[in-house]
């Protein structure tokens, strides 16, 4: 089997390495509609890992799944002018259904704050009721005239959780719960991918929200990517669609909501944050594989050291095994997160290479020779390090170098973070420094004119902080530093 080509370099040309490594990593490829996108087994199986550990932690904070209808009523859209103002240029609309026009155009699902809220006005009725926190999985539509897999997609993959307080405050507490305890917790501890999680600028805010928190991170190439939101909505949709409650005083008071998502950008951000020129490095925490035991030839005791290699990584006696779904330790590995690799009909360099490109943390190579002297050659992915290990020492090995992959993986990030966001005192200073990665400059400085400035340059907000770097609670609060840069 000939060898495919390799990979465009990250310095070369950044997006089309990008589309070099989601083709053969065999993540994703383009749907028959364009922007549409046809979401592969591997790819599939990483998002399926996001899921999970997302869900764990969305129900740890107190939400249920639901499920809500794809098709809108345009009428419900408009009742709230600033949201399908903002949502306007991505609608799709169906006209007819059945071979007839529809009495009324529905929608297909942007985002679903106004068919939940149809629901939520009658399933609350009283304090008792509140607060109600619901998440829903499901695919929105939003039609994308720039679509890039993963990243922009006319139809993507989401979880968006909506709930209604009884106090602005308690809305405020669950919008910041929500994206420190879910997404950042996940996304620095699984995705090993350190996230600014701050509040974002009045142009940058979702439709119809009074604040929208994020949390944004830098890619290779110095971009910003948004990788989840999380909103307070106010009282906007509770008075349009009369969500209101009986308060312990009997009185009739409309309820404080949030809403709050993320997609599979995050896979594209995965890809981009931690990605090499020899493909995907995926962190052990999320890998839907964690260890390849590699079959260099066939030969004498070779399959059955290979057999036994994989038993002893899934025996409860092994100490200091990374748990996928947890932070603490389980000393084990999950049978289904081990492959063995016996297929010596492809070369051995074809099929390493594969590996490669899909990013698996650990491969283990063994050959005949290996066995003879009781070795297995451990490669790590995320620095190609290769090392001979005795057998009966290598399950112990590969448990703590999971550990450590982990661990390092995340401090390379944090370190091209710090390395890559300068601090800034003009607008001219913070507009060169985008460039290269982020800026940050006083919010006081920079201002709404400043902002608008940097948009025509391509730059933009990418969110606000403390000069502590920890979440502002308003945009009132004094010092606030704004962190700028270019975005996806």
């Amino acid at each position: 089997m000939a060898k495919s080509p390799p990979l465009t370099s990250q310095t070369e040309d950044f997006p089309r390495w990008y589309q070099d490594v989601v083709a053969k990593a065999e993540l994703a490829e383009n749907g028959p509609v364009r922007g549409t996108m046809v979401i592969r087994p591997y790819g599939y199986a990483i998002w399926e890992a996001m899921q999970q550990e997302v869900d764990a932690r969305i129900k740890a904070a107190g939400a249920q799944n639901a499920y809500f209808p794809m098709f809108i009523p345009m009428s419900y859209l408009e009742k709230e002018s600033a949201h399908v103002e903002g949502f306007s240029p991505e609608l799709a609309i169906v006209t007819h259904g059945g071979g007839k026009e529809l009495e009324e155009p529905a929608v297909v699902r942007p985002t679903s704050e106004t068919i939940i809220n149809a629901s939520f006005s009658k399933w609350v009725q009283s304090y008792r009721d509140l607060p109600l926190l619901i998440n829903q999985w499901s695919n929105v539509v939003r039609w994308e005239m720039r679509p890039r897999v993963f990243l922009r997609t006319s139809e993507f993959l989401w979880q968006e959780g909506h709930t209604a307080h009884a106090t602005q405050a308690d809305a405020a507490t669950y919008a910041l719960r929500i994206l420190t305890d879910v997404y950042q917790d996940f996304m620095v501890n699984v995705l090993a991918i350190p996230v600014l999680s701050g509040l974002k600028s009045p142009a940058e805010s979702f439709p119809g929200a009074i604040r929208s928190l994020c949390c944004e991170a830098m890619m290779r190439d110095g971009k910003a990517l948004q990788m989840a939101t999380s909103h307070e909505l106010g009282q906007n949709f509770s008075r349009m669609f009369d969500i209101s409650y009986s308060d312990q005083d009997g009185k009739l008071v409309n309820v404080w909501q949030t809403s709050w998502g993320c997609s599979t950008r995050m896979v594209g951000g995965l890809i981009m944050a931690h990605g090499d020129d020899k493909g995907l490095v995926v962190p052990p925490k999320l890998a839907p594989t964690q260890v390849v035991i590699q079959i260099v030839r066939d030969g004498e005791g070779v399959t059955e050291a290979a057999e036994a290699l994989k038993r002893n990584l899934t025996d409860d006696q092994i100490v200091g095994q990374i748990d996928v779904q947890k932070d603490d330790q389980r000393g084990t590995v999950e049978a289904s997160k081990i492959l063995i690799d016996n297929k010596t009909s492809v070369s051995f360099g074809r099929r390493s290479t594969d590996w490669e490109i899909k990013g698996i943390p650990i491969r283990v190579e063994l050959g005949p020779r290996d066995v003879e002297e009781g070795v297995g050659i451990l490669v790590r992915r995320d620095t190609s390090e290769k090392t001979p290990v005795p057998l009966q020492e290598l399950p112990q090995k590969i448990s703590a170098t999971l550990q450590i992959q982990q661990q390092d993986m995340l401090a390379k990030a944090s370190m091209r973070l710090e390395d890559h966001t300068s601090q800034t005192t003009t607008l001219e200073e913070a507009t060169e420094q985008a460039q290269e990665g982020f800026a940050r400059i006083p919010w006081k400085t920079l201002g709404v004119d400043g902002e608008a400035s940097l948009a025509a340059k391509g730059v933009s907000v990418r969110c606000l902080l403390r000069e502590d770097n920890t979440t502002p609670a308003t945009l009132d609060e004094p010092n606030l530093i704004a962190v700028v840069g270019r975005a996806y």
